[in-house]
């Protein structure tokens, strides 16, 4: 068979633009991925809605369903790039029992997006990543024959919150640990410049406050109060920022943590954390967890595994170049 042959959808399969109105079918698809690949669901319809409204991303230009014969949905894929920069990610799922022949084709059809988006977006080369489960070979199969190569792995850490205490730790001398004030423009600027700052030696794709905040309103709801910040010598140096994303999994999910270099080793990480997880044990919720970069200059997944959070598993990461095209 040859690579364009492989590219091509089977007789009567067909794709189209998703919609807000598909988001329960195309989490069905996603749940079903995930079930494969790690055992249970790690997506929630909050996080389709996300994704297929993100800043720098169109659904009716940058994302496709597949559709089998009888016109279910199979497969999705889509993009990811809030900031509008030089780096993109994408994703493409497909049931793993219906939807396996759309895995090359949406991958396809998402690959010569980025060539388009590059040029759109004002970046020449453009570079795009992906991830996978170690054990999705077919679909690192597919990434690898089109030109990705592995860059790191990332790992998926997960806390039980049962008998967590509802009160945290009192944080160490001289530090003060509080809430986020949301209705506070020069809180929320702190908070974002401490992240921006303490990820600057890492991987992280820089984002300026209105990206940030754009993101931020275009999630569907935001807790406030599972936000935190640590104040020293006068300042804002460390900063925990959760999402609601894992909500719908009983799940209270640390988006970003960080804390400014001159601060690191004395306890702020460990203090924030425990000050969340006590609020989310307060709410009821079964766990807590993150994703952390395995190849992270802080080694973060130390003071993840010293609190008690475990590895649910790991992911790779891949990485291709693509030329800018009109």
């Amino acid at each position: 068979m040859t690579a364009a042959a492989t590219t091509l959808l089977p007789e009567g399969w067909t794709t189209r633009r998703p919609t807000l109105d598909d988001v329960p079918d195309i989490l069905a698809v996603v749940h079903a991925s995930d079930i494969a690949a790690i055992g249970e669901p790690d997506f929630t319809a909050d996080e389709v809605r996300e994704m297929l409204t993100d800043p720098h991303t169109d659904m009716t230009r940058d994302s496709w369903l597949a559709l089998d014969h009888a016109g279910a949905i199979v497969g999705w894929t889509f993009p990811h790039n809030i900031t509008g920069g030089d780096r993109d990610f994408l994703e493409v799922f497909v049931h793993p029992k219906r939807g396996r022949p759309a895995m090359r084709p949406l991958l396809a059809l998402i690959l010569d997006r980025m060539a388009v988006r590059a040029a759109e977006l004002g970046h020449d080369p453009y570079e795009v990543r992906a991830g996978a489960i170690p054990t999705e070979q077919p679909y690192i199969d597919a990434l690898t024959e089109s030109g990705f190569v592995f860059l790191k792995q990332h790992a998926r850490m997960r806390m039980p919150l049962d008998g967590v205490p509802h009160t945290a730790p009192e944080p160490p001398a001289g530090v003060t640990v509080r809430p986020v004030r949301g209705d506070d423009q020069d809180d929320l600027r702190a908070l974002h410049a401490v992240i921006e700052e303490a990820f600057r030696d890492t991987d992280h794709f820089a984002v300026d406050y209105p990206t940030w905040r754009a993101q931020v309103d275009n999630e569907p709801t935001v807790s406030f109060d599972e936000w935190f910040i640590a104040e020293a010598d006068g300042r804002v140096v460390g900063s925990l920022q959760s999402s609601d994303a894992g909500i719908e999994d009983d799940e209270g999910w640390v988006k970003r943590l960080a804390v400014l270099r001159a601060y690191r080793k004395r306890g702020l990480g460990e203090a924030l954390l425990r000050r969340a997880f006590a609020v989310y044990a307060a709410k009821g919720r079964a766990h807590a967890g993150l994703g952390v970069d395995l190849e992270n200059p802080t080694e973060a997944v130390r003071l993840y595994l010293a609190v008690g959070m475990t590895p649910m598993y790991r992911a790779n990461v891949y990485r291709t170049h693509v030329a800018a095209r009109s």
